[in-house]
């Protein structure tokens, strides 16, 4: 089942296409199914960042369709989209976008209290998904008073609280170390496999997207080629390096 189909999306800064004018997107086909966990690279100005805008709600293509579960988000009113990314969409943000007055059991506990879930749903959804990436005993802890790897480990949780269709990921791994990126990773391969979720990525770190079934690459604002995992890490890890060195990427985003 697709959870993500789009069809010839554009984004054009600068209003008409004109010699001011900047294409960002190019005619975008892409679709997502159930259960994937896709990744999106491509160098530097390439439109993968405002794909993810687009994708996510976040931006409004210029021209072309974007469905996810099925509802065509482009048509929706301003009230009707936000209702629905709260309702149907996950976030986790490099920055991790975590309320520092909040403890981390209420920043993950957010979108349920929004949506005025029952207390007792809550709090049985929150003891579930905290446990599940290891963080259910420091719940009461501030955001300034764990580690960066926890913190993402909040965020991440708080993505999937509301049981999304779909969970975008913005450079998930940007602000870590190498092992609280392995670690993070790790999550998010967990959330695949044991839940099932279904997942966009968009990053420029070639060991983050071997953790990926699928990458997509992006440059001059198409999707220029594509690749899937054969379950060899070490094998796709090498193939997606080749890839980026195929598009032009810069050695610093590989």
């Amino acid at each position: 089942m697709k959870v993500l189909n789009t069809k010839n999306i554009t984004k054009v800064y600068g209003g008409k296409e004109d010699a001011g004018s900047t294409r960002a997107l190019d005619g975008v086909d892409l679709s997502v199914e159930a259960g994937e966990f896709v990744g999106v690279m491509g160098p530097s100005g390439s439109g993968k960042s405002t794909l993810l805008n687009i994708l996510s709600g976040i931006d409004i293509p210029t021209t072309g369709n974007i469905e996810i579960d099925g509802r065509s988000i482009t048509t929706m009113s301003k009230d009707e989209l936000a209702l629905f990314r709260r309702q149907k969409l996950g976030f986790v943000f490099q920055e991790f976008n975590l309320l520092d007055s909040l403890t981390l059991k209420e920043n993950v506990m957010l979108p349920l209290i929004l949506d005025k879930k029952d207390s007792a749903y809550m709090e049985e959804k929150i003891k579930e998904i905290m446990s599940l990436f290891e963080i259910y005993h420091i719940k009461d802890k501030y955001p300034h008073g764990v580690s960066g790897g926890q913190q993402q480990r909040a965020a991440v949780s708080r993505s999937l609280v509301s049981d999304p269709a779909i969970v975008f990921a913005d450079e998930p791994t940007g602000n870590l170390d190498s092992k609280s990126s392995n670690a993070v990773m790790r999550l998010f391969t967990k959330m695949n496999t044991e839940r099932n979720s279904t997942i966009l990525m968009v990053t420029h770190d070639a060991f983050a997207a071997s953790f990926c079934k699928r990458i997509i690459f992006i440059k001059d604002g198409k999707v220029c080629m594509e690749i899937v995992s054969k379950g060899d890490r070490k094998e796709f890890f090498d193939r997606i390096l080749d890839c980026l060195a195929v598009i032009g990427g810069e050695k610093n985003e590989i």
